[in-house]
């Protein structure tokens, strides 16, 4: 049996202002694609399918036409959980009749203990969903007190072990859908905490009994405890701290022992999220040969001198600059205090000079020099006169 495995799609976010609704239909074209070519049983989405529990209408019909293409259009079973980004209840709406059209949608402790059920040449495979859960939902559901997430997700895996007795299905393989905080996991900054002090972690070694655990929340393709318990991360990068990731969908197959392997498949931005630096004159340079200049940009710049404007003049070679920086520290210990002395000595006419330069493109003629310097002698002298008049006053 092959499943392709992905999550959190997030889909409605918006990243420095920005709505990523273009990119996420750019990068969901790519996972329906390669549905069409490797024709998995069954595709898994492990929660986060929106950003927020009321989602724009965009985000909503964007998912709509992807679950019209996947489950009627290309005839592939999806099964869906709600995230801690999800409304559980909304996302849930109509779940219970659209499971029978192949979609399956589970919000749900109830409906965690009925699996989606498949059958291959091997025997029985059995997909329990277990949607996001915080402590206290687990304690109003099992009606017990309940101390932190771990001894919450050791009380649903024994809820779905004694299930698993009651069907009949010690024979079958097991997946589990879940969307949670594995130990040791690699995060970013554009996961929503689920709880403070790393309470919200849980350890690998909880699921390890099942034959592939098929995981969301965090962003980075990735597994924990063993290589079947794992990760397919987010659609597209996030936040800037995802930029040296490589997004993907995961292919997971199993054969009749359970898990027997699993191929990343590459998903390709429409515009990819990066960092750069360097100095205003040579990134404004470069920008006008970069063939990768729409992307979403983090830029710091390493300039010791003021900048006149420089996002607004950065923009006309890159268009979707997203958060510009100044490394004021980007120099070696003691060279930084040194440069700081050096700028003190600056008078009003070198700065004068810098602003000039950075307005019109072009040096202070010879002319321009003399005015410049008979201003700002005139102004200091009016302003040591006013001094020295303050003072014989107060005396």
């Amino acid at each position: 049996m092959k499943i392709l495995h992905t999550s959190d799609w997030h889909l409605g976010r918006y990243f420095h202002q920005q709505s990523l609704l273009d990119d996420q239909r750019y990068v969901l074209a790519q996972v329906e694609q390669h549905v069409r070519e490797q024709k998995p049983d069954a595709v898994i989405v492990a929660g986060d399918i929106y950003d927020r529990s009321l989602p724009p209408a965009e985000a909503v019909k964007l998912l709509d036409d992807t679950l019209h293409t996947l489950v009627h259009e290309l005839a592939v079973p999806v099964i869906m959980i709600s995230g801690n980004h999800d409304g559980a209840d909304r996302l849930g709406f109509g779940a219970r009749q659209l499971r029978q059209a192949g979609l399956s949608i589970v919000t749900s402790f109830a409906e965690m203990l009925n699996p989606v059920m498949f059958t291959d040449s091997h025997g029985e495979v059995a997909v329990w969903c277990m949607p996001y859960n915080d402590p206290n939902l687990v304690a109003d559901y099992f009606q017990v007190p309940v101390n932190g997430y771990q001894h919450a997700h050791e009380l649903l895996v024994a809820a779905i072990e004694e299930r698993k007795q009651e069907l009949g299905l010690s024979q079958a393989r097991h997946v589990l859908v879940s969307h949670c905080f594995l130990d040791g996991g690699s995060e970013s900054e554009s996961e929503r905490p689920l709880a403070m002090g790393g309470a919200d972690k849980v350890a690998p070694s909880t699921f390890a009994e099942f034959d592939y655990v098929a995981l969301g929340h965090l962003h980075q393709p990735q597994y924990k405890g063993a290589e079947h318990i794992r990760y397919s991360g987010s659609l597209l990068k996030y936040s800037f701290s995802e930029h040296q990731q490589r997004k993907s969908v995961s292919l997971v197959e199993l054969d009749k022992d359970g898990f027997a392997g699993v191929e990343l498949l590459p998903l390709t931005a429409k515009r990819n999220v990066r960092r750069i630096a360097g100095e205003f004159a040579s990134l404004l340079a470069d920008g006008k040969n970069d063939s990768a200049r729409d992307d979403y940009l983090e830029i710091t710049l390493t300039d010791t001198q003021a900048i006149m404007d420089p996002l607004a003049r950065l923009r006309t070679v890159y268009p979707n600059i997203l958060d510009l920086k100044k490394d004021r520290f980007s120099h070696k210990q003691g060279e930084g205090a040194s440069l700081a002395r050096e700028h003190l000595k600056r008078t009003e006419l070198d700065m004068l000079a810098d602003f000039f330069q950075q307005v019109t493109d072009a040096p202070l003629s010879e002319q321009q020099l003399e005015l410049a310097k008979q201003v700002i002698s005139a102004s200091t002298s009016n302003q040591s006169a006013k001094a020295n008049g303050q003072k014989g006053s107060e005396q």
